[in-house]
């Protein structure tokens, strides 16, 4: 279905200045001069953030639409679904793989999971929080789908067709032995939560999740 092929950002997230709040926390985590594959880049305004900030930027996205617009502005992106072309890329070729507000849209989030973990040394994953107070809330006195500022769709034409926790990324991410070496949750402003909070405040009251992941150790 059209609906479950759009790769494209699917929540509208506030800006802090040219730039999006969850950008430029993604932005801090990845070196000046790395390597990057951008999985679902839209219309490239992360890539070129990070090529601002000196990086060798690359991105992958489905929708022509989206394609066109990054070669517009320079940008060096193909055509791809995260789904069924990330098993193209041979292992370790980029510093950093980047899926930002998508991991909720793909078809097996875990296959994909992994599959950045292979291509990238690191991994930088976003998704907004389905666990937050006010879906809950929306749920359980409407009962319908719940609907926010950041994610408008309706039931029947949402591109996210696997709807994430941030509690249920934390699991995925033990299951499969995933290292976070950095975790934030965003409130509805972009702004990040108490650092040392516990998972289930963050899993409460985060409006997305940023997690910084490399691979670990098979024998630790």
């Amino acid at each position: 279905m059209a609906v479950q092929e759009s790769f494209r950002p699917t929540a509208i997230l506030p800006k802090i200045g040219d730039s999006r709040g969850d950008h430029l926390l993604v932005a801090q985590m990845v070196e000046p001069g790395s390597r990057v594959l951008d999985v679902g880049c839209g219309e490239g305004d992360l890539l070129r953030l990070l090529e601002s900030r000196g990086v060798d930027g690359r991105g992958i996205e489905l929708s022509r639409e989206g394609v066109n617009s990054c070669v517009s502005k320079g940008l060096a992106v193909i055509q791809g679904d995260a789904d069924t072309d990330l098993a193209d890329y041979p292992d370790d070729a980029f510093d950093y793989v980047i899926l930002s507000q998508t991991l909720q849209a793909t078809r097996q989030p875990r296959v994909v999971l992994e599959n950045l973990l292979r291509i990238g040394s690191r991994a930088i994953v976003s998704f907004p929080n389905f666990g937050h107070w006010k879906m809950r809330l929306q749920l359980l006195v409407k009962g319908q789908m719940p609907r926010t500022e950041n994610l408008p769709a309706s039931w029947y034409d949402t591109p996210n067709i696997h709807f994430c926790t941030i509690k249920d990324f934390v699991q995925l991410c033990n299951e499969i032995n995933v290292k976070m070496e950095r975790a934030v949750a965003l409130d509805l402003y972009g702004r990040p939560l108490r650092l040392h909070a516990p998972w289930w405040f963050w899993n409460m009251f985060g409006e997305q999740g940023v997690f910084l992941l490399s691979r670990r150790d098979q024998n630790s």
